[in-house]
């Protein structure tokens, strides 16, 4: 099979603009996910299964469509998911392809699966969009169901390679709000110097509905979402670091 009908499982596409890497970007949503994260918006991302199957031809002839727009914006191509690493053959593929075409690419992954991204996809990817989810090993497995171990050393990975990259921390009331832990987390942070900013994103519960119409509980149904203080506090920890924040 050649890579250009390497087949992948596509979740959706969508065009955002300042929260999936810089300027406006086409976001490829791949399906699979190996964590089950208990704030998770989006389960209907969760089994490859349950994605569309699309070639690499097939999704670069959307982004063609968008290029103009794309370079004037300053912006480019994210791919996410679900967990794009889960797919690392076809989502090397796609960077490689908008690479030839002059395209900024970030990758959105929350690095549990970061050994199976080869020094190919990296040298393809302008900017990693690393999801840190706790600092705590023993909460990060209750949060997601797998071990924090494998996104650290994919953060030092990044680092040692000079790969740019964004943190996304969502702060979860009553999981990810412990200043101890934000200290320790920024702490590492501030000793790798690829890190150009922390998005501390607030949780929030606009995935309700897909979890009732998948007949999936919500775990965090009754968790409040963090107001503008607690945010304020958590993105100022960071900042006592030396880290920029959004």
């Amino acid at each position: 099979m050649t890579t250009a009908t390497t087949i992948g499982r596509v979740h959706s596409w969508d065009l955002s603009t300042g929260v999936d890497g810089p300027g406006t970007r086409f976001v490829l949503f791949l399906s699979g996910c190996p964590l089950r994260c208990l704030y998770c918006a989006n389960p209907d991302t969760w089994r490859m299964r349950d994605g569309r199957p699309a070639t690499v031809d097939e999704v670069m002839a959307r982004i063609e469509r968008y290029r103009a727009f794309l370079d004037t914006s300053g912006g480019g191509v994210t791919l996410t998911g679900g967990e794009p690493l889960l797919q690392h053959a076809f989502t090397g593929a796609i960077l490689r392809r908008c690479k030839e075409l002059g395209l900024h690419t970030a990758l959105d992954t929350s690095g549990f699966l970061g050994a199976r991204a080869d020094a190919a996809l990296l040298a393809d990817t302008d900017l990693v969009l690393l999801d840190i989810k706790a600092f705590d090993a023993a909460r990060y497995r209750r949060l997601t169901g797998a071990p924090l171990a494998p996104t650290l050393a994919f953060a030092s990975r990044l680092q040692r390679l000079g790969v740019p990259v964004w943190i996304r921390y969502v702060l979860v009331p009553g999981w990810t709000d412990d200043l101890t832990a934000v200290d320790g987390l920024g702490s590492f942070l501030a000793g790798l110097d690829n890190v150009e900013r922390v998005d501390v994103l607030p949780m929030h519960k606009l995935g309700a509905p897909k979890y009732n119409a998948l007949g999936i509980p919500f775990p965090l149904r009754d968790t409040p979402v963090p107001d503008a203080d607690l945010t304020g506090r958590v993105r100022e920890r960071f900042r006592t670091h030396g880290l920029r924040t959004a």
